[in-house]
């Protein structure tokens, strides 16, 4: 599965070349394929928080590669840049506030920058370590992809019937994706018969993102308004919900897409399973349940306004941009240290004392 998934491989969101990071702006999507060039951990926290890039996974990576071009001025300048390189840490926290990956990927990056080997300068600790984080993730999905489709097949080995919501593909990622890594895992099984993809408002993510994706490798994919899935779910024959998480807490609540949580209670009301897919960098163990996670909360013209004309009335706009799915509606988390069928405090703790399985 891993040389099919390799083969099929059609797109990539971030690229670290020449000394700069390069994003695909997703924000164009799919009209237009521009890319965009950082040279700065301050435009790399511009890009973060106005969704250049967005994903869990690929804001983790981009932040990381962010603390190496922070690391390259403040060297350059001079005088005490450790010290100086703490504000472009704080600059690259602060820019989304739900994705755990994005606080992940800085510890590691300021652990590594405390271990400078022998012969080893702090940039090129500082590179490595932003490439590490890249390669790894990608390795996770390849690894997750093939857990979650092997636990579709275990529980229906014909094709089928699947809904995802947001985007989970390569675009939010280092590469393949975590829920629609397993989509694609799936397909290439011939365990696919069609992808129904909630466009996912209010950024449209799904309409956008996740159906260019599919449909450009031929995956057969129909887009539904979010508010259609109850419907699809109890008239097409869905038997699969499959999402991704931007942070998953020590008793397995999850933080996702806002509409994630009325899919989970729609799947559970109609028998749907319901997988999610994350890498172990999105695990909190520090965090007790969901209701410990902070919900990013963005402007409400976003809900207001369309392509940049006001579309709805003169009204103040509710727009949280992330839910909690309680673990007690969850079927399976697959990560790349392996499944947890109906999670909890006890089987979280266990998962994330085994070694990654790749």
């Amino acid at each position: 599965m891993r040389e099919q998934l390799l083969a099929a491989e059609k797109v990539k969101a971030i690229a670290w070349r020449d000394g700069a990071l390069h994003l695909l702006d997703q924000r164009l999507l799919p009209a237009e394929e521009v890319w965009l060039s950082y040279d700065s951990a301050e435009g790399v926290a511009q890009a973060i928080r106005q969704m250049v890039v967005r994903g869990a996974p690929a804001i983790g990576i981009s932040a990381a590669y962010g603390v190496v071009l922070g690391a390259r001025a403040r060297i350059a300048a001079g005088g005490d840049w450790r010290a100086a390189l703490e504000e472009d840490f704080k600059a690259l926290a602060d820019s989304r506030p739900t994705a755990v990956n994005l606080f992940w990927a800085l510890n590691r990056m300021r652990e590594r920058l405390g271990r400078v080997r022998d012969g080893e300068t702090p940039l090129q600790a500082l590179e490595a370590e932003a490439i590490s984080i890249h390669e790894s993730d990608r390795e996770a999905n390849l690894t997750m992809a093939q857990l979650g489709m092997e636990l579709i097949r275990k529980h229906q080995g014909s094709p089928q019937a699947l809904l995802t919501h947001c985007n989970t593909g390569a675009l939010a990622t280092g590469g393949f994706g975590t829920a629609l890594g397993v989509i694609r895992a799936a397909y290439l099984d011939g365990l696919v018969e069609r992808v129904y993809a909630d466009e996912t408002r209010p950024w449209l993510q799904g309409a956008r993102l996740t159906a260019w994706e599919l449909a450009n490798e031929g995956v057969p994919v129909s887009l539904n308004a979010d508010a259609a899935a109850a419907h699809l779910m109890k008239t097409a024959g869905i038997t699969w919900v499959i999402v991704g998480a931007d942070r998953i807490t020590a008793n397995g609540d999850v933080a996702n897409k806002i509409g994630t949580y009325q899919l989970a209670v729609n799947a559970m009301h109609h028998g749907v399973r319901f997988m999610v897919v994350a890498p172990s960098s999105t695990i909190d163990m520090a965090l007790e349940s969901g209701d410990d996670i902070p919900i990013e909360e963005r402007d409400g013209s976003e809900l207001l306004d369309l392509g940049g004309r006001r579309v709805a009335a003169e009204v103040h706009a509710v727009n949280p941009v992330f839910d909690v799915t309680p673990a007690d509606l969850i079927d399976a988390i697959v990560t790349e240290k392996g499944v947890v069928e109906r999670p909890d405090a006890a089987k979280m703790a266990q998962l994330m004392c085994r070694k990654r399985l790749h």
